[in-house]
This record gives structure tokens, C-alpha cells and sequence, in this order.
């Protein structure tokens, strides 16, 4: 016993109670009497928090880039590539369920799906993404639907990235500053041409070339998390449709060319 510890908690705050964990530990109910539902229900709900912690560092720092502190949003963006290891690690436990094991209880699942990840489209249209489609499997939520409609209708990361080179004068047309924030971003010749001053003068602009890497690896660790899950579920189903309706493996497969910050990219081209 470590001497001077707290051990009666019948009126005090415990470890439990301010983590909530009797909800938490609560939440696994696998549906099928079959062992591995458990594994398959842990992993997506730690990656639902990882999700919900990566939302609310974004905030942060596109925060901080409206206001032109960059410090601060530097650290949460270092801070969302950390948790962008998580989710990409939580691939390769979920890689121990094999196609029997998983056979075994996908019926329980009945029409869910991780397509309909509200978390997950939050952080996309928070990072660039402007597929409304997406919305539709929440349309029976309206709390969720306002968070997510609230995004898409907002600046996204890059956006306010965007925005704060023109700010510094940097060549960003003021058409791409001022477009629809509801359409998709589409690479721009002048775009690629401002993060080119930046990365042939960095110490003229270290701030902003550092924001162009942190920039990059998020979006790297993003692809590569996309890559992971395609893997994943490729090795458990094959290419058989995913549950709800989603096609799968060839729907994984085709985001993985679909860039948020493409003159980030393109830039090393050029340079």
C-alpha cells in the first residue's frame, strides 16, 4: 500500500468517477454471443473518441490561424498527427479478426456502418471535404446534422490557411480568399505559386513554411489512416459490399486520390 493514499472514496471524487467510466465500460453490448464482437466494438469506439479529441484540437487551431497565432496552432496540429498514430495503430488489432470471425456476428450489425461516422465526416469537411451526400445517414439527428452542416458552411482548415498567406501578402488571389466556401476546394496555379515563395524563402516566411508541414503531415497521416482501413477491411471481406449499403473496398480505395491541400502537393513538383 503507498503510504498517504486516498481509500475511502464514499464522499470524495474517484479516478472512476471523474472519467466517467461506469458509462464508458458500460457502452460495449455486443448483440451476438460471439467472443470477437468485443474486439470489434472496442476498436471503434476508441477510435470514435480519438475522432472526437481530433475534432476539438482542429478547432484550436484554426482558431489560432484566424487570429494569426501560429504557436499555439502548431501545437495542436503536432498534437492531431499524434493521435492520427493512434487510429492508424488501432488498424493493425483490428487486423486480428479474421473473415470467420467476423462472419460469425455481421449480421448483428444490421444496417450500421462505419460510413456513417458523424465524427469522421465532421473532421473531413473540417479538413476540406464538401460532399453534402454525407450528410443524409444523420438526417434523423438534428443536433448532429446542425454540427455538420455548421462545418460545411464554415472555412475549412486549409481555407483559413489560405487566408492568412493573403493576409501576409503573399500572391493568393483574391478569388480563391473570397470563393463558396460550400464548394470544394480546386488547385489553383497562383495557390501553388504563393506556397512556392514560402518554401524558397522559409526564413523570409519560417512561420508559414512550418504551417505548410504541419499541413502536409496531417494530410499524410490522414491518407495513410485511409489506407490502413482500406486494407483492413479488404483483408476481412474481400470485395464484398460493407454493411449499410457502402460499396466497400472500392469506395476506400477511391478517396485515397482525393487530396485536401493539393498545391501542398503539387509545390514540390515546381520547386
Amino acid at each position: 500500500m503507498v503510504e498517504g493514499a486516498e481509500t475511502d472514496f464514499s464522499r470524495k471524487m474517484s479516478y472512476a468517477d471523474y472519467l466517467g467510466l461506469d458509462r464508458l465500460l458500460a457502452a460495449q453490448n455486443p448483440r451476438s454471443g460471439q467472443h470477437d464482437e468485443m474486439l470489434f466494438i472496442v476498436i471503434h469506439q476508441v477510435q470514435e473518441l480519438w475522432l472526437k479529441l481530433m475534432a476539438h484540437e482542429l478547432d484550436l487551431a484554426m482558431a489560432h490561424l484566424r487570429a494569426d497565432d501560429l504557436a499555439p496552432a502548431f501545437k495542436a496540429m503536432a498534437r492531431i498527427s499524434r493521435i492520427q498514430r493512434q487510429l492508424v495503430e488501432a488498424w493493425d488489432v483490428l487486423t486480428t479478426l479474421t473473415p470467420h470471425d467476423y462472419l460469425a456476428f455481421r449480421e448483428s450489425l444490421g444496417a450500421s456502418s462505419g460510413f456513417q461516422s458523424w465524427q469522421y465526416r465532421l473532421i473531413e469537411y473540417r479538413l476540406g471535404s464538401r460532399e453534402g451526400f454525407m450528410m443524409r445517414p444523420h438526417a434523423h439527428r438534428p443536433e448532429i446534422m446542425a454540427t455538420l452542416r455548421a462545418a460545411f458552411e464554415a472555412p475549412s482548415l486549409y481555407d483559413e490557411a489560405l487566408r492568412l498567406l493573403h493576409r501576409r501578402g503573399l500572391p493568393v488571389p483574391a478569388a480563391v480568399v473570397a470563393r463558396d466556401v460550400q464548394a470544394a476546394h480546386v488547385a489553383d496555379p497562383a495557390v501553388e505559386a504563393a506556397w512556392a515563395r514560402v518554401y524558397r524563402d522559409a526564413a523570409a516566411h519560417f512561420d508559414l513554411y512550418e504551417l505548410a508541414e504541419e499541413l502536409v503531415d496531417l494530410e499524410d497521416a490522414f491518407q495513410t489512416w485511409r489506407f490502413r482501413h482500406m486494407r483492413t477491411v479488404e483483408r476481412i471481406i474481400g470485395h464484398r459490399a460493407g454493411t449499410g449499403g457502402s460499396a466497400g473496398v472500392s469506395y476506400l480505395k477511391g478517396v485515397l486520390e482525393r487530396r485536401f491541400f493539393p498545391e501542398l502537393w503539387s509545390v514540390r513538383t515546381s520547386l
